[in-house]
């Protein structure tokens, strides 16, 4: 959804929270520059593909520097890289490893499982004290949706405006070449452009799709889902994010079912299979795990698909700059039906490891993305004179400047603000106007302090996760032989697993959770 900046800022509240733990100088030495005296390195977990040319390391060092005169400490960045992604992610917690901040997200990388598991430590207690900006910024009902058992496990990304509903990116230039004068808004739609690419456009793969190791399958069921019917996602997830649970809709909000079991999925597996057999996407597309985005940008693919973020500071400028003329264009699945949800305020997060040794020193740091300008802004953009220069408020580069050799790249998110954006001057200049028609359909999400607990299902979700990696991917690209037989097996494995149990289970706690809301 669109989440839109909520601040909440108390100067009176600020100067007595550093009274009460001892900012306020006079004092005597405060806890906080007492913790300071010993040199640290936070790490810090990003997802991403490492940057490789080099300039990521030069703005490390800066920003290094800057942080040893202001906490004596650094911020070492590990990254998640995106091939096979979700895997790495779920296992770097799992190890034990002494993580110090860490991405996280309640909607695409399992916040609350891995909460439940005890792989994020409580910042109830530490917040006030070394992150008192964030703690002061994120209203009491904010925090009430970042807690697990009570406790807060996650850091809000509350102060930054985005819409995060999926879609399909295509090449307007393309569409009107086939014969499409409006904009793609179905699935018929998209066919009609892939085919055109296959008939027209040799050499060309019409969505060259990374099928190995990624959650594009699952994210086109949900897009379908989306276009199709009425349903509302609650966002409980087996295998690499499938969702086999919906509710039946915004109304029935209460109601869950599984489209899994009636025509929907089946009619999705005949679709898949037709286009996987029109080869609009490569054959060995299970196999494959190259980059969908980067091909587009060089004419190689027509069409990528991620959400509406991605398009209004990626896809569109870049398209505009690699294939002049491109038009690249956006196809939200809410445009078909008008059935769009918003993202719950945990979409985007950051936590501090369970076994983090350096967590208060890691709290002081994120607070500065809360607090300090520069050091906000060099981390996103890298040096100002050096990977970008300022004109009229927004962010260019000099003419002659090759942003692939010299650019500066980061993919910060979990504390993103408002306050310190500059804007890229290539952003694109109808972004306010698709912000405007989403809002217009968008319905709160409302399932933000719902957490399933997991406890007594746990062998039946490891037993039907097994089993959606096993038919899933196959069905989600057409590989699976005949669509109706493959549906038949998979749903036959599903219930061999524990599906009905799996599905009481969660019922139950829905209704629990229907009758506190409407009790509150």
């Amino acid at each position: 959804m669109r989440k839109r900046a909520i601040v909440v800022v108390s100067a009176l509240l600020l100067v007595c929270l550093g009274a009460a733990l001892g900012f306020a100088s006079g004092g005597g030495e405060s806890a906080v520059a007492a913790n300071t005296k010993e040199f640290v390195s936070v790490t810090h977990y990003w997802t991403g593909d490492i940057p490789r040319n080099g300039q990521f390391e030069v703005v490390q060092d800066k920003w290094n520097e800057y942080l040893k005169t202001k906490l004596n400490a650094s911020m070492t960045i590990k990254w998640i890289e995106w091939a096979d992604w979700y895997t790495k992610y779920n296992l770097i917690l799992a190890s034990g490893e002494a993580v110090d901040l860490f991405a996280t997200s309640s909607t695409w990388l399992d916040l609350w499982p891995n909460s439940q598991r005890g792989a994020f430590k409580p910042l109830d207690d530490l917040l006030p004290k070394y992150a008192p900006t964030t703690w002061s910024e994120i209203p009491v009902s904010v925090w009430e949706q970042a807690k697990f058992g009570g406790k807060i496990v996650a850091i809000p990304e509350d102060h930054y405006t985005q819409y995060v509903n999926h879609g399909m990116f295509y090449r307007g230039d393309w569409a009107k070449e086939f014969g499409i004068t409006k904009p793609i808004t179905d699935f018929a739609g998209l066919e009609r452009y892939f085919q055109g690419i296959r008939e027209t456009k040799p050499g060309v793969i019409p969505w060259d799709v990374a099928g190995s190791g990624s959650s594009i399958g699952v994210e086109l069921w949900g897009g379908y889902m989306t276009a199709y019917t009425d349903a509302v996602d609650p966002r409980v997830y087996i295998a690499n994010n499938l969702a086999v649970v919906w509710a039946k809709s915004y109304a029935e909000k209460y109601t869950l079912y599984s489209p899994i079991f009636d025509s929907t999925f089946l009619e999705y597996a005949k679709l898949m299979k037709k286009w996987g057999d029109a080869e609009f996407w490569r054959k060995d597309v299970l196999n494959y795990s190259g980059s969908t985005r980067d091909l587009m940008y060089a004419g190689k693919t027509g069409a990528d698909q991620h959400h509406t973020q991605t398009y209004i500071n990626a896809i569109r400028p870049e398209m505009d700059e690699k294939q002049p003329g491109s038009e690249a264009s956006f196809y939200p699945w809410s445009a078909t039906r008008g059935n769009l949800v918003g993202e719950p305020i945990t979409h985007g997060a950051t936590s501090i490891g369970a076994n983090s040794k350096n967590a208060e020193r890691a709290l002081m740091v994120y607070d500065l993305f809360r607090s300090d300008k520069y050091f906000y802004q060099l981390v996103n953009y890298g040096i100002e004179g050096t990977h970008y220069v300022l004109q009229n408020g927004k962010r260019t580069v000099a003419a002659g400047f090759d942003r692939d050799k010299s650019g500066w790249t980061a993919n910060f998110w979990g504390g993103r603000v408002d306050k310190f954006e500059i804007p890229d001057i290539r952003r694109w200049s109808g972004t306010a106007d698709l912000w405007a028609s989403f809002d217009k359909i968008v319905k709160p999400y409302p399932y933000g302090r719902f957490v399933f607990d997991k406890t007594p299902v746990e062998p039946e979700i490891v037993a039907l996760s097994d089993v959606a990696n096993k038919y899933f991917p196959a069905i989600a690209f057409g590989k699976a032989g005949d669509p109706v037989a493959a549906v038949e097996a998979f749903r036959a494995e599903l219930k061999k697993a524990g599906f009905d149990k799996f599905m009481a289970e969660l019922q139950k706690q829905m209704a629990a959770f229907q009758k506190m809301m409407e009790n509150k």
